[in-house]
């Protein structure tokens, strides 16, 4: 067992980021300090002082969260929708093009925290080195969606039982009550069983979406009990659907509104940033889990949507339903594709399979919420409490209030809850769509700040392949996104009125975010981070520590066992970039 010399970085009169680079790193130990971390039998730093999460997340733990975020029901669900209003092609162009926005995000995200991978997260960064304003109104915001986002989980769960028990017979509250009960106890044991659970209900979404993918391959070339279907749904009834208005108008609705879809379908993929303060050797394996779920994350959605167009026509009477079914299997449009296949059972299997995606997903939502407000108040922008960990390093107040809020859940135990759920959708979509305008500001500012202090691309553990100018792009585009994801409420509404339900749940996250941020600078008076004086070291040298005593440990290990990696040649080539 080994002690660090827990020094700060910001301890002398210099200024953070006038310190000499080289002297962090330096590996201190000395005996007899009981305040300072303690270097665990797996070579892992264990803080003492009630105020540090612990890195108790393996490499593996982060890729698989990280999948596990963001594949779930806007996938195997939320695609029929999309479908249904856009065509198979505008659906294939759209999930591709956000994906391809997601990597731009993750990359600028995974720059910044391998740098200086600190549990302060999303809100540290936009304060650290952009405004203290803008870490505020991120941190919050995001929060705000993790407490909408779990509830609106939990209330999925419930409507999916009722595809086998009855809402008459018991009601769905009882289920809503049992799940929260389940993920809080799993929250309050602590990051490894949380993470080694994770990695295997996350590992279950992986192969359930593989056995998708190839059972809409076969179907598609006829190895199924129908004939094969090829490309027939492109010519008829058509590649692209109109959607609001006719002709050429109507086409690109129905495309930008499946834009709008595949957003959603992908929130969540930027939840590595909140891991960083709990992963061990984090300036490898963030980066590492940013390429591998990118790639994962497209091979899943674009292979999924492309073989979707080829086995269900945009208007099946079948796809309809499913579009109006909201959650369950029953809304799920590869459960259509089955049925018109003419295979039975299978829907019943997938439901079940869709019951554990929502319940995972639930689980780590709560995650998210409870590490977000814990950011806060390791950034001073939430009460102090919120920073207290206990000896396991699980924030226990802000895990405890992060559930409290999930209880709205309860509403939706209501007869009108696929309605709420409906709304809980909308307002998911733009709270995250403004996380990702928020990281990729502060990604922007720095990159400038970096430039200014002389910090060039080879000091650097990672360097986001777009740089400046593929965030300042992706900026552009996700703002765009945001003021006209609702574009139809202006368009039409119910009984030709203006849907100012959709229109309020769809667009309210915005003046909350302003809000947030000018309140802030009103009241705490604050200023924008100049370039030359952004904080790029401060707390930088404890992290330094940490990782060479894991890496050392590490080192011994491999030392112990001769050199070998894990696993044999075929499953590190071939299937490990799944795991």
């Amino acid at each position: 067992m080994a002690i660090f010399n827990n020094r700060s970085s910001s301890s002398s009169g210099e200024s953070p980021h006038q310190k000499d680079p080289e002297m962090y790193g330096k590996s201190e130990y000395t005996t007899g300090t009981t305040s300072a971390p303690v270097v665990d039998e797996n070579g892992v730093a264990i803080h003492t002082d009630n105020h540090h999460l612990h890195r108790g997340l393996k490499s593996r733990h982060i890729t698989m969260i990280a999948i596990g975020g963001a594949i779930g029901t806007g996938l195997i669900i939320g695609t029929g929708k999309a479908l249904a209003q856009s065509g198979p092609a505008s659906i294939l162009i759209a999930y591709t093009s956000v994906g391809f926005l997601v990597y731009i995000v993750m990359t600028a995200l995974g720059e910044m925290a391998a740098w200086i991978p600190h549990g302060s997260g999303f809100a540290g960064y936009a304060t650290r080195f952009c405004d203290p304003a803008l870490g505020f109104a991120l941190g919050w915001t995001y929060w705000c969606k993790y407490i909408i986002t779990t509830p609106n989980q939990l209330t999925a769960s419930a409507l999916i039982i009722q595809e086998w028990v009855d809402a008459k017979k018991v009601n769905p509250g009882i289920w809503i009550l049992i799940f929260l009960v389940v993920i809080c106890a799993i929250n309050y044991f602590g990051i490894k069983f949380f993470g080694e659970l994770e990695f295997w209900l996350s590992s279950f979404k992986v192969v359930t979406i593989v056995g998708v993918i190839l059972l809409s391959f076969i179907l598609a070339v006829g190895g199924g009990p129908g004939d094969a279907t090829g490309f027939k749904y492109y010519r008829k009834p058509g590649a692209f659907k109109p959607y609001i208005a006719k002709g050429d108008a109507g086409k690109f609705y129905g495309f930008w509104s499946s834009l709008v879809n595949a957003v959603f379908a992908y929130l969540g993929t930027e939840l590595i940033g909140v891991t960083v303060g709990e992963a061990q050797n984090p300036r490898k394996t963030i980066p590492r889990a940013i390429k591998l779920t990118f790639y994962r994350i497209l091979f899943f959605y674009c292979l999924s949507v492309f073989f979707l167009g080829m086995l269900v026509p945009y208007d099946s009477k079948e796809l309809a339903f499913a579009s109006s079914a909201r959650t369950g299997a029953a809304a799920s449009p590869f459960v259509v594709a089955i049925k018109l296949a003419g295979i039975k059972a299978l829907p019943d299997i997938l439901n079940a399979c869709i019951l554990l995606f929502t319940f995972s997903a639930s689980n780590s939502d709560l995650y998210i919420a409870s590490r977000t407000i814990y950011g806060l108040a390791e950034e001073g922008h939430a009460p102090k409490i919120f920073r207290w960990t206990d000896k396991r390093g699980v924030p226990v107040p802000a895990l405890a209030i992060s559930a409290l809020f999930c209880c709205t859940a309860f509403m939706n135990a209501a007869d009108d809850s696929k309605t709420v759920f409906g709304y809980f959708v909308n307002l998911t979509t733009i709270f995250g769509l403004l996380s990702w305008i928020s990281l990729l500001v502060s990604h922007i500012w720095f990159v400038r700040a970096r430039r200014a202090q002389g910090i060039t691309n080879d000091q650097l553990a990672y360097v986001a392949p777009f740089g400046l100018w593929g965030s300042i792009i992706a900026l552009f585009f996700c703002c765009l996104i945001a003021l006209t994801k609702n574009f139809n409420v202006f368009t039409r509404g119910k009984y030709g009125a203006f849907d100012y339900k959709n229109f309020v749940t769809g667009y309210l996250g915005i003046p909350v975010y302003l809000i947030c941020i000018f309140g802030y600078k009103f009241f705490m008076k604050s200023k924008g981070v100049k370039p030359h004086e952004a904080d790029f070291y401060t707390g930088k040298d404890e992290i330094d520590r940490e990782e060479e005593a894991f890496l050392a440990h590490q080192a011994e290990k491999r030392l112990a066992e001769g050199g070998k990696n894990g696993g044999s040649w075929f499953y590190r080539t071939f299937v490990s970039w799944l795991f």
